[in-house]
């Protein structure tokens, strides 16, 4: 279903962007990167976040993690990962195919201030063993995601 979803987005909106689907696993940053023949940092990862009244997904470069500090300093509040049932339940994706696209329901998205430095990354597009390249500028527009600083180098 989500895989489909995305697609359906994609063709609903008349959008130049294409599922890529893999004969194996890209559920983690370096299995996509690997099957994509990339960095790791290029792998846009999304993470899906249960806050006090909201949730919403955050995306960020495939070799950084949330900063505590950063992230409270921004959302007013410590961040909590949604559990696996919850991710699916919410978004539609599973876990490993999470991303911006397809979405079973509205989400805020926010892109960390460290997708920047491309020209072009690569999101899930809603299963474990897929990828969208997409270019970063239209990532913002398509999601209309707010951009933050959240995330640090690992």
């Amino acid at each position: 279903m989500s895989i489909s979803s995305v697609k359906q987005q994609f063709k609903q909106e008349d959008l130049p962007l294409e599922v890529v689907e893999f004969d194996t696993s890209t559920a983690t940053v370096e299995l996509a990167a690997q099957a994509l023949g990339v960095e790791p940092a290029r792998i846009a990862k999304t993470m899906a976040i249960q806050l006090k009244d909201r949730n919403i997904l955050l995306l960020a470069k495939g070799d950084v993690k949330l900063d505590n500090r950063k992230f409270k300093d921004t959302f007013l509040e410590k961040a909590k990962f949604m559990k696996p049932d919850q991710v699916m339940a919410i978004t539609g994706h599973p876990v490993g195919g999470v991303c911006p696209f397809g979405l079973k329901n509205a989400l805020p998205i926010y892109l960390d201030e460290s997708l920047k430095i491309f020209d072009y990354v690569y999101p899930a597009g809603g299963g474990a063993n897929t990828a969208v390249k997409i270019q970063v500028d239209d990532l913002a527009d398509l999601t209309q995601a707010t951009w933050v600083d959240v995330c640090k180098e690992t």
